[in-house]
């Protein structure tokens, strides 16, 4: 079994990932799980979003080329989603107002399944 993770990207996500790091550099990503906007994830330059006690890191999206792109999310919302297992895509539509993806025509969105009981226990030890 691959080590048990929480969140990974696809890769269309990755290649867009990849053009937004040439333009504004290291990059991260924020779910708040609010209306509107902050029902998608949201990529910001890395550090331009404050977290803080509020938020749990999720780990870390790999993509090549560039460097490791930490996923938050709002510590309310992890408590809904604490079992669930996210993949950051894209699809083409309009992006979240301050997403960095807005202006290019595609928007990231979630997928999720339920994590494993061998996941979960991973992920606890």
């Amino acid at each position: 079994m691959d080590v048990a993770n929480r969140v990974e990207v696809t890769g269309m996500a990755a290649e867009l990932l990849r053009r937004l790091a040439d333009e504004h550099g290291p990059l991260m990503f924020h779910q708040s799980g609010g209306c509107c906007d902050g029902s998608s994830p949201m990529c910001y330059p890395a550090g331009e979003f404050l977290t803080g006690d509020s938020d749990v890191h999720l780990g870390d999206l790999g993509v090549a080329g560039m460097e490791p792109v930490p996923v938050w999310m709002a510590r309310d919302q992890f408590a809904y989603w604490s079992h669930t297992h996210l993949t950051i895509d894209v699809v083409p539509g309009r992006g979240s107002g301050f997403s960095l993806e807005a202006p290019t025509g595609n928007r990231f969105l979630i997928r999720s399944r339920l994590l494993t009981d061998e996941e979960l226990k991973a992920l606890r030890t």
